[in-house]
């Protein structure tokens, strides 16, 4: 019984890391983070919310303000949130392009200076 205990363990915990995703933490060219359209939709976002930027958590740290995504079919707003500076780089925010009859969502990311 314990070692079937702990067999079922171990196949729950490899199960759950085969699903990690492992992505570098700065962009590796002066491009932005995410290279190629997120989401490509057929209606264009809503006007954005005007978020009201709460008091800075710590020393030094960036506002990252917030977008419209797309999940289920429909845009939902992403809230903003705060970010630690990374040397070097500035952030992209995502931004929505028309492309003919749809949109695309293109990712935000750090970007070198």
């Amino acid at each position: 019984m314990r070692h079937s205990s702990l067999i079922a363990a171990l196949v729950v915990s490899a199960a759950s890391l085969s699903a990690c995703v492992v992505a570098p933490a700065y962009p590796t060219q002066d491009a932005y983070y995410y290279g190629g359209p997120m989401v490509v939709a057929s209606a264009p976002p809503p006007a954005p919310y005007v978020e009201t930027v709460p008091i800075a958590p710590f020393a030094g740290a960036i506002w990252i303000g917030g977008y419209w995504g797309w999940a289920g079919g429909r845009h939902t707003w992403v809230p903003g949130h705060y970010e630690h500076p990374r040397p070097g780089y500035a952030y992209a925010p995502h931004r929505w392009v028309q492309r003919g009859d749809h949109w695309e969502l293109h990712g935000g990311g750090w970007v070198r200076h």
